[in-house]
């Protein structure tokens, strides 16, 4: 079974059923065989920038987010420790700490980061795109 962690943008476009995923990814993430994530770091992101008000969402995340995530039945990725200590050994190839986060998690639990940002394929990880 392969795992895969959605980068915030890619979730958010999910849960829209926006096109921006590309035709070739779609499959893999609705594959019943594999297995998708989201993270809290992606919580924290949309909560922030809701707050913000750079992220209009239909109702509040504290509403919103469980709910789409239980209905796609995504898998959570919380935020740990070891997590966040690999960020000290991550070059600095990106300055977003949202994404080098996600990242952080991908290599540490050993999943497929799914992610349209051309500075995250940069890193030696296993990354999703076109």
């Amino acid at each position: 079974m392969s795992g895969y962690l959605l980068d915030t943008c890619v979730a958010l476009w999910y849960f829209a059923g926006s096109d921006k995923i590309p035709a070739t990814i779609l499959p893999v993430l609705r594959d019943p065989g594999h297995e998708i994530f989201f993270s809290d770091v992606s919580l924290l992101e949309i909560v922030i920038k809701h707050q913000l008000g750079r992220l209009p969402l239909p109702e509040p995340p504290s509403r919103l987010l469980p709910k789409w995530i239980r209905l796609h039945d995504f898998r959570l990725v919380p935020l740990t420790t070891q997590s966040i200590l690999r960020l000290e050994s991550l070059p600095s190839l990106h300055r977003d700490p949202f994404d080098r986060l996600l990242l952080c998690q991908a290599l540490t639990h050993r999943l497929t980061l799914v992610s349209p940002d051309p500075l995250i394929r940069r890193y030696d990880a296993p990354v999703l795109w076109e």
